[in-house]
């Protein structure tokens, strides 16, 4: 650590010392942060103007390493990441999305923003092989799923929960097993697929297209089996990958909702209420699963483990979404277990049964307290 602050105090003074400074050498600060983060095996890198940089390690955050950096620090070590093109789209909308690679170090998805004024970064480290479902440790009912050849799987959960890396596990699994013609829309696009058994197309928002909402609108002449939603952000592209399910495509997408009686409600309410009744009609048709997935920190305290909230829509469930009786989905996830489904609380409790997750760590993700109790006693 003490090496690496002395390399990062140099750089940033050199930086500081000459705006002539080549491109190159300009981001040799940054380069020597991420070295020193995959060595580490952290997960993300905040930066932040007035701290040090700092890593997040098995989902918790380190102690800032080097030196507190300044804001013209910062944006000496980030902007050259970026081409006129992002610099005047940071500029206009004060926050820009996009993915790197640095040689020999490895790929990296951004996130540059403002606050208090001041450029601001966080940085998560990409995997070089895309992941498998094995890797992720993901409960092997959701690679049945992977087998439907129509209509929607949801996948949901707070920001950093792995929502991404899930969805690449499912591209690769279809990727692996069938011959089929695979489109993802992603912003930015974070893993690289390769084609195996499939033809892997991956348009990127902003570069390849304007917006989720027009791209599904056109992929849907594109000839595909399958069909990666980032992000459904709006009504707009919620509309088109319900019709894209209902027209006999697999339509994998994700949500910032927390379990699955909430993501129904959140879908419907994005809707004017003209229409609502009628979205509840095809979401109850076209709907596989909802998935809601949390990272728990490992009982070693190396690594995380996703708890998961499977919910399958079989008739019964199909009937409460078309009813508007969301309240009750709940209740039918906990009596499903013979259909693959279990609440968030029934994931923790049998990571804690296998030793994975101390009691302690899955009481302070769980959501209802005491029936976690229940099933722990």
């Amino acid at each position: 650590m003490a090496t690496f602050e002395n390399e990062l105090s140099e750089l940033v003074y050199e930086l500081n010392a000459s705006a002539s400074v080549p491109k190159a050498e300009r981001n040799a600060a940054l380069n020597t942060l991420l070295v020193l983060a995959v060595e580490q095996g952290a997960s993300d890198i905040l930066m932040v103007a007035g701290s040090p940089a700092t890593l997040r390690i098995n989902g918790t955050l380190n102690s800032g390493i080097g030196k507190v950096l300044s804001s013209e620090e910062l944006r000496k070590m980030l902007l050259p990441l970026l081409d006129a093109e992002k610099s005047k789209e940071l500029e206009r909308n004060r926050s820009l999305d996009f993915c790197f690679a640095q040689d020999s170090v490895g790929r990296f998805r951004a996130n540059l923003h403002y606050q208090r004024g001041t450029l601001a970064a966080s940085i998560r480290l990409l995997p070089a092989q895309v992941p498998t479902m094995e890797s992720l440790h993901l409960p092997p009912v959701l690679a049945r799923l992977m087998e439907r050849r129509q209509g929607l799987v949801l996948l949901t959960g707070p920001t950093g929960c792995g929502k991404t890396s899930t969805m690449a596990a499912f591209v690769d699994l279809i990727n692996t097993r069938r011959r089929d013609h695979i489109i993802t829309i992603e912003d930015p696009v974070e893993y690289q697929h390769t084609n195996r058994k499939s033809i892997v197309e991956q348009i990127e928002i902003g570069h390849d297209t304007p917006s989720f909402a027009q791209a599904v609108r056109a992929v849907l002449r594109q000839n595909p089996n399958v069909i990666l939603i980032g992000e459904m952000r709006d009504s707009e592209t919620m509309a088109a990958a319900l019709t894209a399910a209902e027209t006999g495509h697999l339509v994998l997408s994700s949500l910032h909702t927390n379990a699955a009686a909430q993501t129904m409600s959140r879908i419907v309410d994005s809707f004017p209420p003209n229409s609502q009744s009628q979205i509840r009609q095809q979401l109850s048709l076209a709907l596989l699963a909802v998935i809601a997935q949390q990272l728990v920190p490992a009982m070693d305290h190396v690594g995380v483990y996703p708890a998961v909230e499977i919910m399958v829509a079989n008739l019964a469930v199909r009937n409460l979404i078309r009813h508007g009786q969301d309240h009750l989905i709940r209740s039918q996830i906990s009596t499903g277990k013979a259909e693959g489904m279990m609440t968030m609380d029934q994931s923790l409790a049998e990571l804690v049964y296998s030793r994975r997750i101390s009691k302690d760590s899955a009481l302070a993700h769980c959501y209802h307290p005491n029936e976690l109790r229940s099933y722990l006693s």
